[in-house]
């Protein structure tokens, strides 16, 4: 097992209630019970936590290579505690 290191922690997550949204924005429906099970099924939300650090990855990539000097940290006003991708 790797050894565990301190670090910040920024979380972010697609919930049941983000899939009941974009079956809807799609024309389907979808209950609760469906959009978790739909989520555990064959590996899916580990996928899409892959593709989501991914993305954060190259995400974080493009905007050192553009700045190429000190990043500049500034305190970001959010309307809740928690983003959700």
């Amino acid at each position: 097992m790797t050894e565990k290191k301190k670090r910040e922690k920024v979380s972010a997550e697609i919930t049941a209630e983000h899939l009941i949204r974009f079956a809807r924005e799609v024309g389907a429906s979808m209950s609760h019970e469906e959009a978790i099970g739909f989520l555990n099924r064959e590996g899916r939300a580990y996928d899409m936590w892959k593709h989501m650090m991914q993305a954060g990855e190259e995400y974080i990539k493009s905007n050192l290579q553009v700045s190429r000097g000190p990043i500049p940290l500034r305190q970001v006003e959010s309307r809740r505690g928690r983003v959700a991708v």
